[in-house]
């Protein structure tokens, strides 16, 4: 039973990924549309590649001093045996991470412009497109997960054998350098994704929006391209790489705490060895596989239906399979009953349903938190619709009650968060934690293909747009886009959940290998630790928002450039600015103007601008969390890292929903007066002074929501991680 479960799972990675390919393939024979359309698509597809080839350049030489580090530090510790491993580990994980956001990215640039074209024929088609394109982000994401983590352990098993709790340790020791190299793909992705997307964003919005009063998507706009780029590079590679890090983190995590259960007799007198624990991890994922893979099948609506409601039912079906599947698993791989003596010396009764609610409680407290992310980021909430309220008395108020509003929404999640943990762990200890981290990720599959159909939505809306195509068309993006603006932020809800939990998994796995039974916060060292990890956060989200600022300072004054210096460019603002924005009303002579700048806006230099500030200025925040665990770990010692991984995750969670729900909820403030916002009884739409104001706090908020609040993830994960990765050097 074993040797078939650790089979079974590199198997269920392949059919992930061999779905994968056939979703991906479905979506290349699809319409790509006229010729003005597929030009547009390829200056986003080749600019989103650019990006991409450009970080990788810089991330080969980082993964390859990395590797040759950790080996010689193995070697040197005198287990030669592992040193290659470690090393080999790290690699494949770097290069599942890189690739699962190659095949993602490859593939969205190639979904929008199809879904553009499937809206001119209706919406059910154009919402199978947008979701089968971020289908194959998700399923690429557990497929690689799973096949790489499924694969290293059953070859490493056979270097050290699985008779016992320390050959069992060893090998998942050397997994965590998979983890790591996951870990740090994940975290320049998102950095340098969340600087170039915010880079262009702000110049398209403050100079093309604000000044020159054009769409945000107009093709005159010279950012236009760079924008749309930097959706799929944060939001479709960005969040790929963190999920990534999230699914393999949470796995390896509940590997290392389930060893400790071999040596319990409930365990080791059963078929399975002792492996019940380890190896269950590695089970709920692959029936997350298989379920999100059926519940594919779901999405679908009619002409006039709710794309959200198809979506919704692709989720729900899914869930319902996976925790059916999880039953089946684990009560017929856990003992029914059995007993821990805890750090106290008491002991404690677990049962093998115990750990089924643990499951239940990781899954219930992900979704939670993303329909509380998305009450506090909706468009006309409450929340939301007071900052619309306040945008009446100008950009002050405005930023003032965004600020609010991102503070208040820490409360609800975290009171969720902290009645899963206590929960989870009240039915399971430890392990129970680790194993809600993995049922809230299991169904990765189809929420990460929920979250990436909606970066492909709203590129499709901005082809519609730079293509002129008919107003239904636009209609018909622009209702996918608003979906995706949920997802969305129910995606980023879920992605910081899933973070905090998979780093309080790590680090009770980092306890577990540092033979540390308790930390004691009346230790200066550890105090110190916490002071010093609740600091980086701030320090860390500092170096992103200016990065930003320095970014999006290029790209403004490359935009103004470009209206200022070319003349048709210029014409055209000027004739547009006199005879409005209704192309169907202007004068033969006005469109000769319009005609006469079309092409002359230089889109791959600002595409240029985005790419290498992101590259430039991702260094500094990701040495960051790389060296300073290293550092405090072997200058402070065990407990001390200790301190400061308790001090980073708790401060980083809460700067994460506070600057990703405030920058959601200036984003669609400002949509609401796009589309007519009431205030005090008087409707405001496009170009009124409190729109303007919106766009000011959407423009504040805009590196909130993309770049330092979901980057904070990946810092609490790979700082975990890290120490995961020296523990065994601490003890």
């Amino acid at each position: 039973m074993v040797s078939t479960i650790m089979l079974a799972a590199p198997i269920l990675g392949i059919l992930a990924l061999v779905f994968m390919f056939i979703k991906s393939a479905g979506v290349s024979k699809q319409d790509p549309g006229n010729e003005l359309m597929q030009r547009i698509g390829k200056n986003i597809a080749d600019g989103a590649m650019a990006f991409l080839k450009a970080e990788y350049k810089v991330l080969v030489w980082f993964v390859v001093a990395v590797a040759v580090i950790l080996g010689i530090s193995a070697y040197l510790d005198g287990d030669d045996a592992t040193s290659w491993m470690i090393s080999v580990s790290f690699v494949i994980g770097a290069v599942c991470s890189a690739l699962a956001g190659f095949i993602g990215m490859n593939v969205a640039t190639k979904a929008n412009i199809r879904t553009t074209q499937a809206a001119r024929t209706s919406l059910g088609k154009a919402l199978g497109v947008a979701f089968d394109g971020g289908a194959v982000m998700g399923l690429g994401v557990v497929g690689l997960g799973l096949l790489g983590l499924g694969s290293l352990f059953f070859i490493f098993q056979g270097q050290f054998g699985v008779d016992t709790e320390l050959n069992v340790l060893k090998t998942i020791s050397v997994l965590t350098g998979f983890s790591f190299g996951a870990s740090s793909i994940a975290l320049f992705a998102r950095v340098g994704g969340g600087i170039y997307t915010k880079a262009a964003d702000v110049g398209a919005d403050l100079v093309g929006k604000v000044e020159a009063g054009i769409p945000e998507d107009h093709p005159l706009n010279p950012a236009t391209i760079a924008d749309n780029v930097g959706d799929n590079v944060g939001d479709v590679a960005g969040m790929g790489a963190d999920l990534f890090e999230s699914y393999v983190g949470s796995i390896i995590g509940t590997m290392v705490i389930g060893a400790a259960f071999m040596s319990i007799p409930a365990f080791a007198q059963s078929e399975m060895a002792g492996l019940n624990a380890v190896l269950l991890p590695l089970v709920v994922a692959g029936i997350g596989i298989v379920a999100s893979i059926i519940g594919t099948f779901f999405v679908r609506v009619k002409e006039g239906g709710d794309p959200q409601k198809a979506l919704n039912t692709g989720e729900l079906i899914a869930a319902v399979i996976m925790l059916a599947g999880t039953y089946f698993a684990v009560t017929t791989m856990m003992p029914a009953e059995w007993s821990v003596e805890n750090s106290n010396g008491l002991v404690q009764n677990y049962t093998s349903n115990g750990i089924f609610f643990a499951i239940l409680f990781g899954l219930i407290s992900g979704l939670g938190i993303g329909y509380i992310t998305e009450y506090y980021t909706g468009t006309g909430t409450k929340p939301v619709q007071g900052i619309v309220d306040q945008s009446l008395t100008g950009s002050a108020t405005n930023i003032i009650a965004g600020l609010a509003v991102g503070m208040r929404s820490t409360a609800y999640p975290i009171v969720l968060l902290c009645a899963a943990i206590i929960g989870s762990y009240y039915f399971a200890g430890l392990y129970g934690i680790g194993i809600a981290a993995v049922g809230m990720l299991a169904n990765t599959g189809i929420q990460l293909a929920v979250d990436a159909y909606g970066p492909i939505s709203d590129n499709a809306g901005g082809i519609a747009e730079m293509a002129g195509l008919p107003k239904e068309v636009r209609e018909r993006t622009d209702k996918l886009d608003a979906v995706g603006n949920t997802t969305a932020a129910i995606g980023k809800g879920f992605a910081i959940g899933s973070a905090a939990l998979t780093a309080l998994v790590l680090f009770a796995a980092f306890m577990q290998t540092a033979n540390l039974t308790n930390i004691d916060i009346a230790n200066p060292y550890v105090t110190a630790g916490l002071f010093l990890g609740a600091m980086l956060p701030f320090l860390f989200s500092a170096f992103s928002m200016e990065a930003v600022g320095r970014a999006a300072n290029d790209m403004i004054q490359e935009v103004r450039r470009q209206f200022a210096d070319i003349p048709e460019l210029k014409a055209a603002l000027e004739m547009m600015k006199r005879a409005g924005h209704d192309t169907s009303k202007y004068s033969p002579a006005d469109l000769a103007i319009f005609n006469a700048a079309d092409g002359k806006a230089d889109y791959e230099k600002c595409v240029e601008i985005s790419t290498k500030a992101s590259i430039r200025e991702m260094v500094m925040p990701g040495l960051i969390a790389v060296i300073t665990p290293v550092v405090v770990g072997f200058a402070g010692g065990a407990e001390m890292l200790g301190g400061l991984l308790a001090g980073v995750t708790s401060a980083g969670v809460m700067m994460a929903i506070f600057q990703s729900n405030a920058g959601g909820a200036w984003d669609n403030a400002k949509k609401m007066f796009e589309t007519g916002a009431s205030v005090q009884g008087t409707i405001y739409h496009k170009g009124s002074e409190p729109h303007k104001a919106a766009v000011v706090g959407d423009t504040v908020g805009d590196p909130f929501k993309d770049t330092s609040g979901p980057s904070l993830n990946i810092l609490l994960k790979l700082m975990a991680v890290v120490s995961l990765v020296i523990a065994p050097f601490l003890v």
